[in-house]
């Protein structure tokens, strides 16, 4: 169709490497000082929609700055903590390690080792390839560092050592050298970015291992008696013999991430693998060489709500507009070319247009689930409205991904939550990488909404604040409580509960002093879990770093530190940020409600194409995880099948993301001991849709379907037959080409059977349904899935137009 543009590029090709490999052969910093939260002055950058860009920061110019020069990049190394030298093997075993790592730094690979301890860096690199190399290494040679992350501070940092030390190259990473050499384990208490850091130091002989203060950066570690293991994926841990490679299933299985309990958690995350861990987030780890001392600092914690009147509501508002503004415009340094990922909601939105004067480009996914729910056509809107160019990656209604694709992206995540959000996430930056080679670096919306009340809404149950946090105050005596407790029942037992939160905290001191402070904790956790877990491995799995601008840990202090007396009107609805950004987007831009990414109204159609997923091949997935040997321990072969017959039949009977977690599992149970690869299977070329009627032809010609009206006559189509296996049988089957595909229940879907069987190839829709005595809006649905299945089709002649 004429009407239908359609751009596919070239696949990426990969970069030019070098590897290189440094041998080495030992002062102790002052301790530096803790600092808390307080008022930050900043100036404004502020991009406007009518207005072009307003800016009080001196020198700002239409152009990226230079300065960035380690990104997102990969760590790997291990250590002996006895006092013993490694032995003849460490090099090969090093070089697997780093090789596993080798699509977060396609660029360069570099190796350092000491008697007793050695690392490896990819990298990614944007500026100063030489210069930039890493790890950093003290003049005497003692003390070795690498970085993979961001110093966004690094200048003025830079500054303080004038005169005092030797600098020799432009990255941003290198300054924590000389903090380190100057502070010791306080180095990190002035820096800001996000970052995953190893530094071995000769002259302590300790090993330190650090993460940013939100654990955006990820850092592994694995101890097995005198050896320590450390990387960026926990598959260069898996690429050490020493490391144990299997599924902690009874963790996994416990974990409210997977299951969706709706409960708060907020211990520390775990990592889905045995005895692999994540270096804590916000501290710094000490592992003595000599006698394996561990010492943990923590550098950073999540402030407390400030007192209500020491501050006005004007001053979280404004610094929440200020602190943004800042933290874009440290994201936007690089040399290299930067894009955004565009939504429809309001946070990407405000994220593009402080970006907007960089002309960059914007990228959206267009799905079945985005065009229903909205949010691809006000992601086009948007961008229009701030003139930069925009790319609809298009996501047919056939784009089902192969097992093999799977497989991949599942090995690359190395999470049983990979889910929908992983696969399109990943395959918009293959687009965007292939679109625009010199890409490498993309801005997110991510991290707004657990911070700012943006679930307040969804989670007050359709109702108001109250609700909201009645509803909290429901999550945190659960959690204080839990189901063993003796009081617990006079709550769960009923809607009108006879006690007060005094009985709680009889049971439970202070547990539900502070539900929201609670939640907060939850959203934490739950960010460190998965969020962070899916934007860094889709972009590294792709050489592009994601950049979060929501997450700078200045903004975060700044929210979890507003008063409680101001929480109601500040994060209802996320009113701080809509407020905050008031003067660079439009009021309908403003005023828009959350939208999920691909989920709500429309979500069938993500749940759909991850049924068939499941079930392509002869449910080629389901069997291959079913055969791993724990998950005929800890799974319901038997029930597994089911479920996934019933959301064939019925998307509504469940949730398929639930089921793809749990074969996740086995899938993953079998990678650990057969590696499907790094890098994610090239699927079909992801191309975009230039759409200009989102109720036009580009659309129906990508997501095809046939309009149904009540005069429409329909039929089962051919080799489809409907059967009981005996007359009395509660269960009837669906047979198509002779083999069983689906089952009915007829007690929870026994108007939907009998529908079926009134389908004759006569009487019109309404009449059918009038027969059975069913509503028509209640079977859309199943009408729409069983025609795009192919159980049901249209009497030719006898069905109004196609839509």
């Amino acid at each position: 169709m004429d009407a239908l543009q359609q751009q596919r590029p070239q696949g990426i090709e990969g970069g030019e490497s070098h590897e290189g490999l440094h041998q080495a052969g030992g002062q102790e910093g002052r301790p530096g000082h803790h600092r808390r939260f307080r008022a930050i002055a900043v100036t404004t950058c502020h991009a406007s929609l009518t207005g072009g860009v307003a800016c009080s920061a001196p020198g700002h110019r239409r152009r990226r700055h230079r300065g960035i020069g380690s990104h997102m990049c990969g760590i790997a190394g291990f250590a002996h903590t006895d006092g013993s030298g490694l032995a003849g093997s460490a090099d090969q075993i090093l070089r697997d390690m780093a090789r596993a790592l080798r699509p977060r730094g396609p660029d360069d690979m570099q190796f350092h080792h000491t008697a007793q301890a050695c690392m490896s860096f990819t990298r990614l690199a944007l500026i100063d390839p030489e210069g930039g190399r890493q790890p950093f290494i003290s003049e005497d040679g003692n003390v070795i560092l690498a970085c993979n992350g961001e110093i966004y501070n690094h200048r003025e940092l830079r500054r303080t050592f004038e005169g005092r030390a030797k600098f020799r190259s432009e990255s941003d990473c290198e300054v924590l050298l000389h903090l380190y050499l100057e502070k010791g384990i306080d180095f990190l208490d002035d820096v800001r970015g996000m970052f995953g850091i190893a530094v071995i130091d000769l002259r302590e002989q300790r090993l330190l291992l650090a993460r940013d203060r939100l654990g955006i950066k990820p850092l592994f570690v694995h101890r097995r008696g005198d050896t320590v293991l450390f990387g960026s994926e926990i598959k260069a841990l898996f690429a050490h013999p020493d490391c144990p490679r299997e599924v902690d299933w009874a963790r996994a299985l416990a974990d409210q991430g997977l299951s969706a309990a709706p409960v708060m958690v907020d211990d520390e995350p775990v990592t889905w693998f045995k005895d692999v861990d994540h270096v804590p987030s916000g501290t710094v780890m000490s592992i003595g060489l000599r006698d394996g001392a561990t010492r943990v600092h923590r550098y950073w914690e999540l402030p407390a709500p400030a007192e209500a009147g020491d501050l006005p509501e004007s001053f979280f508002v404004q610094s929440m507009g200020d602190l943004l503004a800042s933290s874009v415009r440290e994201c936007l340094i690089a040399d290299a070319e930067i894009g955004v990922f565009l939504s429809g909601g309001l946070d990407s939105a405000a994220i593009t247009a402080l970006s907007a004067h960089t002309e960059l480009h914007t990228f959206s996914a267009l799905t079945g689930s985005t065009v229903v729910n909205k949010d691809a056509q006000y992601a086009q809107e948007t961008a229009g409205l701030l003139g930069l160019p925009h790319h609809q990656v298009a996501f047919g209604a056939d784009r089902v991904p192969s097992p093999d694709e799977w497989r991949r992206l599942l090995w690359l995540m190395e999470t049983p939550q990979c889910g929908p959000e992983q696969f399109y996430k990943s395959e918009m930056y293959r687009f965007a990488r292939a679109e625009r080679p010199g890409l490498k670096a993309m801005l997110l919306g991510s991290g707004a909404d657990e911070f700012s009340g943006g679930y307040s809404v969804a989670l007050s149950g359709g109702g108001d604040w109250e609700d909201f946090d009645g509803n909290l105050r429901t999550l945190a005596r659960r959690k204080a409580l839990g189901t063993r407790s003796p009081v617990s029942a006079w709550w769960e037992e009923t809607d009108l509960p006879l006690l007060g939160d005094a009985a709680v905290d009889a049971y439970a001191p202070g547990a539900v002093d502070d539900p929201y402070g609670s939640y907060l904790a939850w959203k934490f956790r739950d960010m460190q879990q998965y969020n962070f877990w899916v934007e860094d491995r889709t972009a590294s799995g792709n050489g592009v770093e994601a950049r979060v601008p929501f997450l700078d840990h200045r903004i975060i202090e700044l929210l979890a530190s507003v008063p409680r007396a101001y929480r109601k009107r500040l994060f209802w609805n996320k009113q701080v940020i809509r407020e905050a950004v008031s003067d660079i987007l439009p009021p309908e831009v403003i005023s828009r409600p959350k939208l999920a990414f691909y989920e709500g109204e429309g979500v069938r159609h993500t749940h759909r194409t991850f049924t068939r997923m499941l079930a392509g091949g002869g449910d080629e997935l389901v069997e291959e995880a079913l055969s791993s040997p724990r998950a005929a321990q800890y799974l319901d072969g038997a029930n597994v099948r089911r479920t996934l017959r019933r959301l064939e039949q019925d998307q509504s009977s469940g949730h398929v993301e639930l089921l793809l977690r749990v074969v996740n599992l086995g899938l993953l149970d079998l990678m650990t001991v057969d590696p499907p690869g790094s890098r994610p299977a090239p699927g079909p070329a992801p191309y975009e849709v230039r759409v200009s009627d989102f109720e036009g032809p580009e659309i129906r010609e990508l997501f095809p379907q046939t309009r149904i009206e009540e005069a429409t006559v329909l039929r089962l189509a051919d080799g489809v037959l409907v059967l009981d296996d005996s007359p009395d049988a509660k269960t009837s089957y669906v047979v198509i080409d002779g083999a069983l595909r689906f089952t009915i229940d007829q007690i929870t879907h026994g108007d939907w059977l009998r529908l079926l069987r009134a389908f004759d190839g006569v009487r019109p829709l309404d009449s059918a349904v009038a027969s059975v005595g069913c509503g028509l809006e209640d079977m859309r649905p199943l009408l729409d899935e069983s025609l795009e299945a192919g159980l049901l089709e249209v009497v030719p002649g006898a069905v109004t137009a196609a839509n």
